[in-house]
């Protein structure tokens, strides 16, 4: 999703970009606004006041969702071990604007978008404040125990022919968030379009004092630490294996590792960056506070995506733009002052009849971050790689992990021919806490493999973090 841009020229510039240090991870205080989460195991459903907004509320021990139905039926605020992921416009704060035309109401949290976007013909979504955008969505409660979930309705949009609906479930023993979108034609021809979920995530400096936050300098009130990952596809067809939809060609913000991971460190400057990765994940990291998301959604390779992109960035913050006279500068768009970061997940087109409809599945999956990140996986996150030494007859094993499920990591052993060794506790693991080994294992005979997993609470295997080879630290 991209905010209405005029005509902007565009100049090849180089900035550089300052890496702040890590710093410790600030003590996160529960908003007046949101009740505590529930004390036993189970998930509830209720209403709240959430900053002046008519909220409702879905919560477990891990996480509270803040969905505000009448405002384009925005998930508005996630919170996980008291830490909150999303930015949300405190210029709109408790407000409601009915749909305009040339009108645009950046409330911020999470919500779904069309693509494509543009104003060229009726097969381009302006997105401007309209029915899709702005219209009240009714919520219905469809269940509360052992797990919440909510359905949100949205009104059918004459313009685009379309009607969303979502469910957004989350689980009682589980901190990983589920949604399930879809879209409807509502007309009595045949349309095409893509459905986005839009995710803003705050990128503000949340330790910065009140007197920063109000300032004028942004560069005062950015989190310098900030940034997010998705896995490059190595047959890309973009240059450099990523598009530069919009801002500078030449940004050192952004990059691909030589592991393959597509890079972003936020910069308060607009640029919008696409992808068509197939791994179907990305992940938020807040460097700062210690705490990622990861969000995760099902590439379907043989159908077409708008642009071919699966994957989009968007940094907010002042446009680059040259004078008639080619003199550059920063606009002083209103729009451009918040400071957040859009990730966005593009389902393929669907070609839709009168009355059919297409379905987005998407999951977010919480957790904590280290100072480094390697990757995701059906476990977890890899701050830290795996490692496994034998020595005298012990396995040392180190390594840190984000974690998606409470429960236990065991290591399961191989010798050198392939043949199953056995299974090892090696420490309890909580979402909440990054799991950070560095611990001996006492192994039945010689292994040479080692692959670490985490089972969840009820015993159910998550899947494994890493396998690697177990190393030799001596000649026995």
């Amino acid at each position: 999703m991209t905010r209405r841009r005029g005509t902007v020229n565009w100049m090849r510039f180089l900035a550089m970009v300052m890496l702040a240090a890590l710093a410790p991870c600030p003590q996160w205080a529960q908003t007046k606004d949101q009740p505590n989460p529930p004390a036993k195991a189970d998930c509830r459903v209720e209403a709240i006041n959430y900053k002046g907004w008519q909220a409702e509320q879905l919560s477990n021990r891990w996480v509270q969702l803040v969905v505000v139905p009448q405002n384009g039926g925005r998930l508005m605020q996630v919170t996980f071990a008291q830490h909150p992921y999303l930015f949300v416009n405190s210029k709109y704060a408790g407000k409601y604007f009915p749909p305009a035309a040339g009108q645009w109401f950046n409330y911020g949290g999470d919500k779904l978008w069309l693509l494509p976007e543009g104003n060229d013909d009726e097969q381009h979504w302006v997105g401007d404040s309209d029915v899709l955008d702005d219209g009240p969505f009714s919520l219905r409660k469809l269940s509360e125990g052992k797990y919440c979930e909510i359905e949100l309705t949205g009104p059918a949009d004459p313009q685009t022919g379309i009607q969303f609906l979502r469910t957004i479930r989350l689980d009682a023993d589980s901190p990983s968030i589920k949604f399930h979108a879809t879209m409807k034609n509502v007309t009595g021809h045949t349309l095409e379009w893509s459905m986005q979920s839009v995710s803003q995530y705050d990128t503000s400096d949340t330790s910065a004092s009140s007197a920063d936050q109000g300032s004028a300098d942004a560069a005062s009130r950015v989190n310098h630490n900030f940034w997010t990952f998705t896995p490059a596809n190595p047959a890309s067809s973009y240059l450099n294996r990523y598009h530069v939809r919009f801002g500078p060609a030449e940004n050192p913000a952004v990059g691909v590792r030589d592991d393959g991971f597509f890079t972003l460190h936020y910069v308060h400057m607009a640029a919008e960056l696409w992808l068509d990765s197939t791994e179907g994940w990305l992940a938020v990291v807040d460097g700062n506070t210690r705490f990622a998301m990861v969000e995760r959604f099902q590439y379907e390779t043989n159908q077409p995506y708008p642009g071919k992109a699966s994957v989009i960035f968007w940094t907010n913050g002042p446009e680059m733009r040259l004078s008639s006279d080619g003199v550059p500068s920063l606009s002083a768009d209103a729009d451009a002052s918040p400071i957040y970061l859009e990730a966005e997940i593009n389902s393929p087109m669907c070609r839709l009849r009168p009355n059919q409809a297409c379905s987005f599945d998407t999951e977010w999956f919480p957790t904590r971050a280290g100072t480094e990140f390697h990757g995701a996986t059906d476990a977890g996150i890899i701050a830290r790689p795996l490692r496994a030494i034998r020595a005298n007859g012990k396995i040392k094993v180190s390594g840190e992990f984000g974690v998606f499920f409470a429960g236990h990591v065991v290591a399961r052993l191989y010798n050198e021919h392939g043949s199953f060794l056995g299974t090892m506790p090696v420490a309890d693991a909580s979402p909440a806490e990054l799991l950070s080994l560095d611990k001996e294992i006492s192994p039945p005979g010689k292994p040479a493999r080692l692959s670490l997993h985490l089972e969840d609470e009820n015993g159910v295997d998550r899947g494994a973090f890493q396998e690697i080879p177990v190393a030799t630290g001596d000649n026995r």
